[in-house]
């Protein structure tokens, strides 16, 4: 089994602490533990995004307390990226930080979220306020465990293919478009090879800025509006989805400025289409709202909003001085029609 060698692999005397979301427990577990040490100490969390709070953080550190667990335990995050953020920061702060392991069982966090080292939890003002900067160990991405997930949660990981293909890999985009079937249908090659290509992408990137202080912020493409939008509606979306409306709009507010040309636009929303993700909102929202929770964004810096936009396909470019009155007409490709 290819999760149990590369588990085994490590060769490192640790206790094993599984943190996975219920659902994740319910259809996967008895496949994790036969390849780790005896006795795993195992806690779950109820499914669901809203799981990534202070309160579920205290709770997990108190089962550590009763459990003991100590220094040299390896905290197993088991599930998609809402377990990668909060197994992730529980490790990073519990005994001011202990070695963890991404497992991830989504396709979002396979080629996104468990790449990178980012952990954390939401506030009612706003998503992944709150967290640490702490790398995984190893990142190991069993593809067995993406057959069961539902058609909506497969599409919504693509969208950070796709972002990762437009500011970084021109070719990783014709690629997308010309295996496009094979993507959705899960052909168990391309989805090894699309996974494996993100995942090189995201580690160049972050190596050479680990901790976000420039070059590493290419990657919140399409998350500016992208997060407004999925907190605005109460994480109703999947990240993904949001993601994608995100690049849409963002795509809009260069288009704009003269920067990107509409076939490239068009492109993207076509292809993101294809790849079934949502390239329009299913009930409208104001732009005025939309506004006021990208200036609460964790990407906020002295005072401005700081958004990526992308000037050609692999030419991304920061940018800090977006109006409201921009997002607000950018916005509008993505209202419900």
């Amino acid at each position: 089994m290819m999760l149990q060698k590369c588990i085994t692999s490590q060769r490192i005397p640790w206790q094993a602490v599984v943190v996975a979301d219920q659902t994740v427990a319910d259809l996967h577990l008895d496949r994790l533990v036969p390849c780790l040490p005896p006795s795993p100490v195992v806690l779950t969390f109820q499914t669901g995004e809203a799981s990534k709070s202070l309160t579920r953080v205290e709770q997990l550190c108190e089962q550590l307390a009763d459990a003991r667990v100590e220094r040299q335990a390896v905290v197993v995050a088991f599930g998609g990226g809402v377990a990668g953020d909060l197994a992730g920061f529980v490790a990073a702060v519990w005994l001011r930080g202990v070695r963890f392991v991404q497992v991830p069982t989504s396709l979002l966090a396979a080629v996104d979220a468990a790449v990178g080292g980012k952990t954390g939890v939401n506030l009612r003002a706003g998503k992944n306020l709150i967290g640490a900067f702490h790398q995984p160990l190893a990142v190991i991405v069993d593809t067995d465990f993406l057959q069961t997930l539902a058609a909506r949660d497969f599409a919504a990981g693509l969208a950070e293919s796709v972002k990762h293909a437009v500011i970084r890999d021109p070719e990783f985009l014709n690629w997308h478009e010309a295996h496009a079937g094979e993507i959705v249908g899960r052909d168990p090659a391309v989805i090894s090879h699309l996974i494996a290509r993100n995942c090189e992408i995201k580690a160049v990137v972050v190596a050479r800025d680990e901790r976000e202080a420039g070059p590493r912020a290419i990657l919140n493409y399409g998350h500016t509006i992208g997060h407004a939008l999925e907190h605005l509606l109460g994480y109703e979306l999947r990240h993904g989805e949001c993601v994608a409306l995100g690049m849409l709009a963002e795509n809009e507010l260069a288009c704009a400025r003269g920067w990107l040309g509409r076939p490239e636009a068009d492109r993207v929303r076509n292809l993101l289409a294809r790849l079934g993700l949502p390239v329009a909102l299913a009930q409208p929202v104001q732009p005025d709202d939309v506004w006021a929770a990208c200036q609460v964004d964790k990407k906020v810096r002295d005072a401005a909003v700081h958004f990526v936009l992308v000037r050609s396909v692999g030419d991304p470019m920061r940018v800090t001085d977006i109006s409201a009155a921009e997002v607000a007409r950018a916005l509008q490709a993505i209202q419900p029609p």
